[in-house]
């Protein structure tokens, strides 16, 4: 089949999907209470099922009081028991394969379970969804004259006792459909390489050569990519080496650090970025207008979604509610019951909606990646925004950071102390920490109270990083590549600990 036929075709069908979104765009809390329903009466005869009575559950309040919210830790148990061989346990079909996820805040490995509906109804159709947005928008796209350039997990597959584990990318190209192989480089068998380094040669070696008009995978490590497509083939702009490039489809991590970056290695003005949100557990929000730095939630993927308000998580005040409660404005824990056997699974994500006509979010940070040992609830999204513009202020850049507490200690105040990795260092350090303050300031009144008259908190302490300090802690961590991310902000001293020690 001819080239421009094949994208002609092939933009047709996915926009034909467009129908079924505007139906939860129109209405949102309908489908989201009858995919409740469906989740209970699906999962009814499995042991979850049977324990809490979910053949009796018709609505939504019986079903928040008698289901309880968990974590991982909560329901390590049985997903063990699940790994080990015993089905049916809080989902009806069998479940072979388990993403193997271990956060940047605990060193323990989390076996998220996968099931084939959630794999065809949430994974693939959410890439699908995206492709499919993205062309709604763009309507003289060439996306499918070429191939997307992926660059995702850096594990492959391993077999326990009859099931499978490993990143969940490693799962979703074990199980890929053809046609999506056939549209993306490099290889399933590069793809699933494990050692980073190696990997990265062998992804440019196959690719370079190909028509690439898409990009997907984390920022930071497609930053990575990219920088060392250009130091082997000599050219300045990754459009050199692709001249067709037109999209990045971009998540994992906030983009706001590597947004300039970027612009400096894409210099087209025409050249789109896409974000999306997605996890171990779900495929849950999507970039739906160009330009926009907001995600529409999509709400019939399997996943049945809760917020808990941040101004009451972890409190005796706190209690889930519906989407239809969620309020504009609000940081709120996201809880997920889904079409792999998660039964109000608190994900560890925080978000603020921008909009409820469409319902749009944005993700700002997590439950535990925070800073409030002071109570001056530092959020990702405060320290995102105020490096944002501290950078722009100064003249720099960022390359990677992260913060934590300085306890009080007799009678000396706490503190925030950061170290910072800088692609472009700014000329005066101290003048750049002053502002890096009057910017968190400004974003934060709980961190403004705390910092009035040095009552509780002094001025931020910032370290400067040796060159590829993240990187060689990644690696000495054993995390290099895939979706791995630096822990930003902590309420403990660990990550800061380790890493002073490695800037000597």
């Amino acid at each position: 089949m001819p080239i421009p036929l094949f994208n002609s075709i092939a933009s047709w069908l996915l926009k034909k999907r467009y129908h079924q979104i505007e139906l939860f765009l129109k209405y949102p809390e309908e489908v989201q209470e009858e995919l409740m329903l469906q989740l209970l009466e699906i999962a009814e005869d499995t042991e979850i099922g049977r324990q809490y009575e979910f053949e009796s559950i018709n609505n939504y309040e019986t079903f928040r009081d008698r289901v309880p919210i968990v974590c991982y830790e909560d329901i390590e148990a049985i997903i063990e028991r699940n790994r080990r061989g015993e089905q049916n346990l809080f989902w009806p079909t069998n479940i072979k394969h388990f993403a193997k996820s271990s956060g940047t805040t605990n060193a323990k490995s989390k076996f998220i379970p996968v099931s084939s509906e959630a794999l065809e109804d949430c994974h693939y159709k959410s890439g699908k969804d995206l492709l499919c947005l993205y062309l709604n928008n763009n309507e003289n796209s060439q996306l499918f004259t070429g191939k997307s350039l992926r660059l995702g997990g850096s594990k492959k597959l391993y077999e326990d006792n009859g099931s499978f584990f490993g990143d969940l990318s490693a799962i979703l190209i074990d199980n890929m459909p053809l046609w999506a192989e056939f549209s993306s480089t490099p290889s399933n068998r590069v793809s699933l390489m494990s050692e980073w380094e190696s990997k990265l040669k062998a992804i440019i070696n196959e690719s370079v050569q190909e028509n690439v008009t898409s990009l997907a995978g984390v920022p930071s490590w497609m930053l990575v990519l990219l920088n060392s497509v250009l130091e082997d083939t000599g050219k300045e702009s990754v459009f050199e080496v692709w001249e067709n490039l037109e999209v990045y489809f971009h998540g994992g991590v906030n983009f706001s650090p590597y947004k300039e970056q970027y612009k400096n290695i894409l210099p087209r003005k025409s050249f789109r970025y896409y974000e999306i949100y997605n996890a171990s557990e779900g495929f849950f929000a999507i970039q739906d207008r160009n330009g926009a730095d907001d995600l529409l939630l999509m709400l019939d993927y399997g996943i049945f979604y809760e917020f808990i308000p941040m101004d009451r998580h972890g409190t005796d005040m706190q209690q889930a509610i519906p989407l239809s409660e969620v309020e504009v404005g609000k940081n709120y824990a996201i809880i997920i019951t889904t079409n792999s056997g998660l039964w109000r699974y608190k994900i560890g994500d925080t978000v603020r909606f921008t909009s409820k006509k469409p319902y749009r979010i944005k993700v700002t940070g997590r439950t535990k990646h925070h800073i409030n040992v002071f109570g001056e609830e530092l959020i990702i999204e405060n320290a995102e925004e105020a490096l944002k513009a501290v950078c722009r202020k100064a003249g720099a850049e960022i390359k990677d950071y992260t913060a934590g507490p300085v306890f009080m200690k007799g009678k000396e105040k706490g503190a925030h102390e950061w170290i910072i990795e800088f692609r472009k260092p700014p000329e005066d350090l101290q003048y750049f920490t002053e502002f890096l303050d009057n910017a968190l300031k400004a974003l934060n009144s709980d961190y403004e109270a705390k910092r009035y008259n040095n009552i509780t908190l002094t001025m931020p302490k910032v370290h400067t990083a040796r060159e590829n300090l993240f990187y060689d802690w990644l690696k000495a961590n054993d995390k290099l590549g895939g979706q791995h991310k630096i822990p930003r902000l902590s309420n403990k001293r660990e990550y800061i600990e380790e890493l002073l020690r490695m800037n000597m």
